[in-house]
């Protein structure tokens, strides 16, 4: 169903403003769907990327730093998360031995059997871009890694002229800091 019925959206004032709402409204289409796939296992998307995470280190550790950089959701508090994890038994945290101040995770045989348990339905989850051809999911991710791309090159620094000239945000101006709105 488009858009505009979907979520009755009358007021975009542009085409580009339409499709951000679009990827949005779609990107909360697809994680409600997520959530009904991890919430079977009892755990959070964001857990599941963690054990993800540590499967693709097998048989080694992966730093908390590590896994915080490959997180999908960057918003995440990676050592609440490990802590979570570690008591259900799906990990197992260390003090590193070269730096006692990092601290590295290993997934256990038991979250590994977690994964294998949950990889047919998150196998399944394909199914949501199933309507897409071949060549529409390709075109598809060359727009989205467009995006990203372009707000990587062009928008952030216009931004931080933008922030370093506001009163509201004086002394706080971050230009590595990303905003949406």
């Amino acid at each position: 169903m488009p858009l505009e019925k979907e979520i009755l959206l009358s007021d975009a004032r542009s085409e580009h403003q339409k499709a951000l709402i679009n990827i949005f409204y779609t990107y909360y289409y697809l994680v409600d769907k997520m959530n009904e796939k991890f919430k079977k296992h009892e755990i959070t998307r964001q857990q599941f990327n963690v054990l993800r995470i540590l499967k693709s280190h097998q048989p080694g550790y992966a730093s908390v730093n590590l896994i915080k950089a490959r997180m999908l959701d960057k918003m995440s508090d990676v050592s609440r998360i490990v802590e979570r994890l570690r008591i259900k038994g799906l990990v197992v945290r260390q003090s590193a031995e070269k730096d006692k101040r990092s601290v590295e995770v290993i997934i256990t045989a038991t979250g590994l059997r977690l994964l294998d348990i949950m990889d047919p339905e998150i196998d399944r989850l394909d199914e949501l871009t199933s309507s897409l051809t071949q060549e529409e999911t390709v075109a598809l991710n060359k727009m989205l890694d467009k995006i990203r791309f372009t707000e990587d090159v062009a928008f952030e620094p216009a931004f931080a002229g933008v922030l370093s000239h506001s009163s509201a945000f004086e002394g706080t101006a971050n230009p590595k800091k990303k905003l949406l709105f």
